[in-house]
């Protein structure tokens, strides 16, 4: 099908039949020390998201609707970093990133699959944290198990079908001229640069998909936080508000950080025609395809007493 397609023609000008990455780094020493960071980074996340899977599943205490949340989120983070930076390593080492329109697409279809998944799944996890500090009477009523587990195939729903459009629309567009996606990995602004048709009323769909899919959890998540530091503002422990304030600090911080950047890529129009600021898109991509990965067990987990009891009672058996 790569040779019918590169045998076609539009107007004058061949259809091309594969991509090329341009990729994060060139082969100088500054940026093979940038490159072992980001290795670096990709280790740190695999251990400690596979950690918090392990001891999520293996230690009883662990089984409430939080740490279930956490250990699918740990799973999301896994599979999205996964999807991005073996590739980019590869293609690194091997010094060339060419990609074909199916690698292409099925990148695209993984990664906003799992970017969609966990925009949703961060909303339910602040919810969730409503619910058992706001109302903590009702709260095994209201986060059963059946709710938990139709929160999660929700997320998993909604970022599938997100993937789905943008995987098959992005890719029905036909591409001529460069062949150079000036990025690490197929993310959709940065491959619609290369389209040779007008992708105006496709970049409003993609908007309003990101309002829905970036908005409205985050929308969620501040209501959710705000209603938690109330509540915590009227505890009469002044250790107790000092804890619930560094948990949601921190936890808003990641959040924020998260869909901060996904905002910046996805909702500016201008984005997928400017070649401007390659350097910053690419940069600004790394806080979600890699940096929240490595911190989200940190932040929400191994900080956490105890994930931490967990922790210790499975190096215990190893060690014996």
């Amino acid at each position: 099908s790569s040779n019918i397609r590169t045998m076609a023609l539009l107007g004058n000008q061949t259809l091309i039949s594969h991509f090329i990455l341009l990729g994060l780094f060139t082969h100088s020493p500054l940026h093979l020390f940038l490159f072992s960071i980001i290795m670096a980074m990709f280790l740190v996340a695999l251990s400690g998201n596979g950690l918090m899977i392990l001891l999520i599943n293996t230690d009883s205490r662990l089984h409430s609707p939080m740490y279930f949340f956490l250990s699918w989120l740990s799973l999301m983070d896994l599979m999205l970093i996964s999807t991005i930076v073996p590739r980019m390593a590869i293609d690194y080492l091997l010094g060339h990133g060419s990609i074909s329109f199916t690698g292409c697409g099925l990148q695209i279809l993984f990664f906003l699959t799992l970017l969609g998944d966990e925009c949703f799944l961060l909303a339910f996890m602040a919810y969730d944290r409503y619910v058992a500090i706001s109302n903590p009477l009702r709260y095994s009523v209201v986060m059963s198990r059946r709710v938990c587990w139709l929160m999660v195939a929700g997320s998993w729903l909604f970022g599938l079908v997100d993937g789905l459009i943008q995987a098959v629309f992005t890719l029905r567009f036909p591409y001529c001229g460069s062949q150079e996606i000036d990025h690490f990995f197929c993310e959709v602004p940065a491959v619609l640069k290369l389209a040779c048709a007008d992708t105006s009323l496709y970049e409003t769909m993609i908007y309003v998909c990101c309002v829905l899919m970036l908005l409205l959890p985050f929308s969620v998540i501040s209501a959710s936080y705000l209603r938690i530091l109330i509540t915590v503002l009227h505890m009469r422990s002044a250790e107790g508000r000092q804890k619930a304030f560094a948990t949601c600090s921190s936890h808003m911080a990641a959040v924020s950080l998260f869909y901060g950047a996904a905002m910046i890529t996805y909702m500016r129009p201008q984005a997928y025609h400017s070649s401007k600021t390659p350097v910053g898109d690419r940069a600004t991509s790394i806080f979600y395809t890699i940096l929240t990965p490595m911190l989200n067990p940190l932040i929400y987990s191994l900080r956490n007493k105890e994930v931490m009891r967990a922790f210790k009672k499975i190096t215990s058996i190893f060690i014996l």
